[in-house]
């Protein structure tokens, strides 16, 4: 199976140029055979837009069906930062879709950041796990990755790979240089962290984005600049199968 993330600017409230690049993105992946494209946090309709709230929509709006469509287009599945709204509060959210638009997940980030986050977003209560492509699949969003409990807890139900959009900042570039590859090797998990690059209001972007091996070695990192980076996942092996340790993913050439 063969996993992907997109690295490139916030759309900073322009949901058409997101569109834009989820569309772009989605042919690119799947041009190689992905099977699953993981954008940033908060995709839309931008991380540090001021509308985002006003923005926001319901698990099943207009961005649901547009979605749902792209991902039909391009025979990739995608997991998507974003703003939803329910019952009159906004989450951090995250959407997993397959190939064929149906939802394999749905989250919302428990571990909000920072006061401007504590200020928009209501944090999630619980975490999510579903089956992919024969795997045990997690999500979570940028700053909960840091935190060992989460990634415990997913590990100890049998998930192998965690999703993570992230809209990281400077000067925290020690997260996906450091604390990725540290929680990977720590939990046995594969970890796929999906950051912006560029400017966005009052925030320089890292950069960085970075898939890593369930040994801790760095699969494939982006720079500064817009990226799609494309790694390849064997067969899994079976649930407690003590070599399952090992490392079993590999950088595609």
């Amino acid at each position: 199976m063969k996993l992907a993330l997109y690295q490139g600017p916030s759309p900073a409230g322009d949901v058409a140029a997101a569109f834009g690049a989820i569309e772009l993105g989605l042919a690119a992946a799947a041009a190689f055979g992905a099977r699953m494209l993981v954008f940033p946090e908060v995709f839309l309709p931008g991380y540090n837009h001021c509308g985002v709230a006003g923005l926001a929509q319901a698990q099943d709006g207009g961005w649901h069906n547009a979605l749902v469509a792209a991902v039909r287009r391009a025979g990739c599945g995608i997991t998507v930062g974003y703003a939803e709204a329910s019952g009159g509060r906004v989450y951090n959210s995250a959407l997993v879709l397959d190939a064929k638009g149906d939802r394999l997940a749905h989250y919302r980030k428990v571990q909000l950041f920072g006061p401007r986050e504590q200020a928009i977003f209501t944090a999630g209560d619980r975490l999510c796990q579903f089956e992919f492509e024969g795997r045990q699949v997690g999500v979570l969003i940028c700053y909960d990755i840091e935190f060992a409990p989460h990634i415990r807890t997913l590990a100890e139900r049998g998930v192998t790979l965690i999703l993570t959009p992230t809209a990281n900042m400077l000067p925290y570039t020690h997260v996906a240089e450091q604390t990725v590859p540290s929680q990977a090797v720590n939990h046995a998990v594969a970890i796929v962290y999906a950051n912006y690059c560029g400017t966005e209001g009052d925030l320089d972007y890292c950069g960085g984005s970075v898939i890593v091996g369930r040994d801790g070695a760095v699969l494939a990192r982006a720079g500064a600049g817009e990226a799609v980076l494309l790694v390849e996942l064997d067969v899994p092996l079976r649930p407690g199968d003590l070599s399952s340790q090992i490392a079993d993913y590999r950088k595609v050439e």
